[in-house]
């Protein structure tokens, strides 16, 4: 047997055996299901990065670790947040540390550890507090991995006594992503809003900010090509970028290489402030859940990035069911420009969510809410992006005895829902209860107080059955005798991760 015929037996062989590889990772042309379902499993990585959270001294800011119990994960893991400042290149070499392989099933973001981390994790179930004081705290970040991983929640509150944007500022600590939308962001003279961003990974991430007002783009001087180093953070105070002055600004934040997390500190000299979360991507239809019942103003910021206009159904999911804002039954938003309506006290002593849908052609918007309450000197303000469905599972943490208050919506279809109150930080025993969500309909629920609590609770909200809800968590707290609040969306967690499953078929080999 000469060296051709060989070659040509060992290409056929080598054929045969990809052919039968492929068969194992595709479905059969016959219809015959040669590949299971994809199965549910737990992320095996999880990376979310925290805002510095003040540049005042009168700050105290507390930092709230957890995960949820997951069944089907690792024995073994951890999670820990540490300094953006600790985890910058060696001076010594001048080379960057290098983070754990990425390339793990699940991964949902990597980042490098500090040596000695600010709030390291104990188990899962139970929540882990870390404090900090005054305006040098920096900027965090972190990563679990293991059974901390799925579902992992780090919330940053901030109590500022007095000065610009006194009051309760909070901000869940969010995954590095590409693009960021924030209607909802201002120029105003009397507004100091900062846009924060946060680099997890080992290069530099490039990105561009734009600004867009009621007359379409804003002309900036140092928004694009804007370079965040390895492991650091830089807050870009936006009225740096611009000399306009506008009150309604939607800021979009692009990254170019890299990946940061950017979130927005909205701070008001006379009404306080909050951070202002990322809206949902842009869609066709928003739901933005949970407008306190005391809210005595209520303004709608709407932005569509397309190229045409949306024309939107304002409708508001009251306790008793869909009611339609007076004055404000649509809302018309121009190609490229901010628009904005503000609904005045539109709640009246009710809770609920406001719910957009198209009313014709579906075009692509992004919203938040700027929500006051309390009355003249003691107004304090926060935020409400568009969020998405709870989906499978999602989580607020930092939540009190006194003061917290857990909203969730069924915009659609009845549904069901299931609510676990953790235990304490400090002591205590978890606790479940379902509840009936019917549609059109927002309710307030009477949560699960965790037997014996001491410190703080996660709230964590699954689904059951029905249709996708949404939901936020309301935290009041009094601080210089003016009552602060801030208000979470409780965005799907992605904990879980569809991995296709497969079987061998080696029939194709005898074709």
């Amino acid at each position: 047997m000469n060296r051709t015929t060989l070659s040509l037996i060992a290409g056929a062989t080598a054929l045969a055996a990809v052919t039968g590889l492929a068969a194992l990772t595709t479905p059969d042309a016959s219809g015959a299901n040669t590949a299971e379902a994809a199965a549910e499993l737990p992320v095996e990585r999880t990376s979310l990065v925290c805002p510095a959270p003040s540049t005042s001294d009168l700050a105290e800011t507390t930092y709230t670790s957890f995960t949820p119990v997951t069944k089907g994960t690792a024995s073994d893991g951890k999670a820990e947040l540490g300094s953006a400042a600790e985890e910058s290149a060696d001076p010594a070499d001048g080379k960057d540390k290098k983070a754990d392989d990425a390339s793990r099933t699940g991964e949902t973001g990597k980042a490098g550890k500090a040596d000695k981390p600010v709030l390291a994790a104990k188990e899962p179930g139970k929540p882990v507090i870390g404090d900090a004081s005054g305006a040098d705290s920096p900027a965090l970040i972190g990563t679990a991995d293991g059974k901390f991983a799925p579902g992992w929640t780090v919330q940053e509150t901030t109590e500022v006594a007095a000065g610009t944007g006194r009051g309760l500022q909070g901000v869940n600590c969010t995954a590095p992503d590409t693009e960021f939308w924030f209607p909802g962001a201002s120029t105003a003279p009397d507004r100091t809003d900062y846009v924060h961003l946060t680099n997890p990974d080992d290069s530099a991430a490039v990105v561009d900010i734009e600004l867009y007002g009621k007359d379409g783009a804003i002309e900036t001087t140092v928004g694009e090509g804007i370079t965040v180093q390895p492991h650091s953070a830089e807050p870009i105070l936006l009225s740096t970028l611009t000399s306009e002055k506008q009150d309604n600004v939607t800021v979009h934040v692009s990254v170019r290489s890299g990946r940061l997390g950017a979130s927005v500190q909205a701070l008001d000299d006379k009404l306080g402030g909050d951070w202002l979360a990322a809206s949902a991507d842009p869609a066709g239809s928003l739901v933005l859940p949970g407008i306190p019942k005391d809210a005595t103003s209520v303004r709608l910021v709407a932005f569509t990035p397309g190229d045409a206009d949306a024309d939107l159904k304002v409708r508001l999911a009251s306790p008793s069911g869909p009611i339609t804002p007076a004055g404000n039954e649509t809302l018309h938003v121009k190609a490229g420009m901010t628009s904005a309506v503000d609904l005045g006290d539109v709640m009246r002593g009710e809770t609920g969510s406001l719910v957009l849908t198209p009313t014709d052609q579906s075009v692509p918007v992004v919203a938040a809410l700027r929500v006051v309450r309390g009355k003249g000197a003691k107004q304090e303000t926060a935020f409400i992006p568009a969020s998405r469905a709870v989906g499978t599972r999602a989580t607020a943490v930092d939540n009190r005895a006194k003061g917290t208050t857990l909203s969730v919506t069924a915009p659609f279809r009845t549904a069901q829902v299931k609510v676990t109150a953790s235990a304490g930080s400090e002591g205590g025993t978890a606790v479940s209860k379902t509840y009936t969500i019917k549609s059109g309909t927002t309710q307030d629920l009477e949560m699960p107080a965790p037997s014996g609590l001491k410190g703080t609770y996660a709230l964590t909200v699954e689904s059951v059955s029905g249709g996708p809800v949404y939901a936020s968590r309301t935290l009041v707290a009094t601080t210089e005798g003016v009552s602060g609040f801030t208000v979470q969306t409780l965005p799907d967690d992605r904990g879980m991760v569809a991995v296709p499953e497969a079987d061998e078929d080696l029939s194709v080999l005898q074709k």
